[in-house]
């Protein structure tokens, strides 16, 4: 019989920092959540790109969008903005940013295992 888990992500088992922002992520039951905190004036292909050296973000991400706006743009030009509340399912190949000046929060469970580490 499998046991209850908990882990905070306020006390994350690892952390990631890049200009701009900051990956939290905590693994149980074989799925690591990720908490990304990216600043007003962060853009995927400026901050993380440099880092990991792909042309555009590869990570697959289901993310829940706590705060502040998000705008993504797929390798295809297809565009979409996400906000507090939205739930998103992005494949690979895209760019990314925050739109405003609020903070954008996200939880993901899906992409964040690799996010941001460099190749």
């Amino acid at each position: 019989m499998a046991s209850m888990q908990r882990k905070s992500l306020n006390s994350p088992d690892e952390k990631r920092s890049f200009p701009k922002g900051k990956l939290e992520l905590v693994t149980l039951g074989g799925i690591t959540f990720g908490r990304g905190t990216l600043e007003p004036g962060w853009k995927w292909s400026e901050s993380v790109k440099p880092i990991v050296k792909t042309k555009s973000c590869e990570a697959p991400h289901t993310q829940y969008h706590v705060s502040g706006r998000l705008a993504v743009r797929m390798d295809d030009g297809t565009e979409a903005e996400f906000g507090p509340g939205d739930v998103s399912v992005l494949p690979p190949g895209h760019d990314a940013w925050v739109v405003g000046s609020e903070r954008v929060v996200v939880i993901d469970i899906t992409g964040m295992t690799e996010y941001a580490k460099p190749k």
